[in-house]
């Protein structure tokens, strides 16, 4: 992997029992309180989020699913179309308060996509947003609720999540970074 490690996996784990207080914090406790990952690794977390939750609070939360692939604007101009996966939310979300789980916020595009393909699920009465990392660069005014790491970047880098779940290791990198260090000598 070429890039700088920003997080490891104690520092992920940290940061994400930290989400997990502060969701719970927020919401006065778990009732009426649904979990929905974006796929793939915003869903990894939303079921990492739930057992944090559950081993303090003694709770079972609903973890659903979202896929945002025919709700994003840039459907379009894609060469490839985008794969197509079933969401899944296993609770009522009709009056309740739903966590939109995601690994990395940067334009905000993805958020509205989420957005849009929630309601076609119901009505929730909140809907608030929990990330691992906020890289900046929003084009479209979305803030999220909760944050892992603030971790600024540069527009050419990219910020790369990797979770055990999916990639087999746990990680952070922000990749491009041999471009700063070359142009910064």
């Amino acid at each position: 992997m070429n890039g700088e490690q920003l997080l490891g996996p104690d520092e992920i784990t940290r940061s994400l029992r930290r989400l997990a207080h502060e969701i719970v914090e927020n919401n006065r406790g778990t009732e009426k309180l649904v979990l929905v990952g974006l796929l793939t690794r915003g869903y990894t977390l939303a079921h990492r989020l739930a057992a944090l939750i559950a081993e303090f609070e003694g709770a079972a939360i609903p973890v659903g699913r979202l896929d945002i692939g025919l709700y994003r604007d840039d459907i379009g101009q894609r060469a490839i179309p985008p794969r197509l996966r079933p969401s899944e939310i296993p609770a009522p979300i009709d009056g309740a308060t739903v966590v939109l789980v995601d690994d990395v916020l940067f334009t905000g595009r993805s958020i509205r996509a989420a957005l849009d393909a929630l309601v076609d699920f119901g009505r929730p009465a909140r809907v608030r947003l929990a990330v691992l990392v906020d890289r900046g660069h929003r084009e479209l005014p979305i803030r999220p609720d909760f944050v892992g790491k603030n971790i600024p970047t540069a527009l050419f880098q990219s910020v790369e999540v990797r979770l055990h779940e999916v990639d087999g290791d746990d990680g952070v990198f922000v990749l491009g970074t041999e471009v700063t260090h070359a142009r910064a000598q």
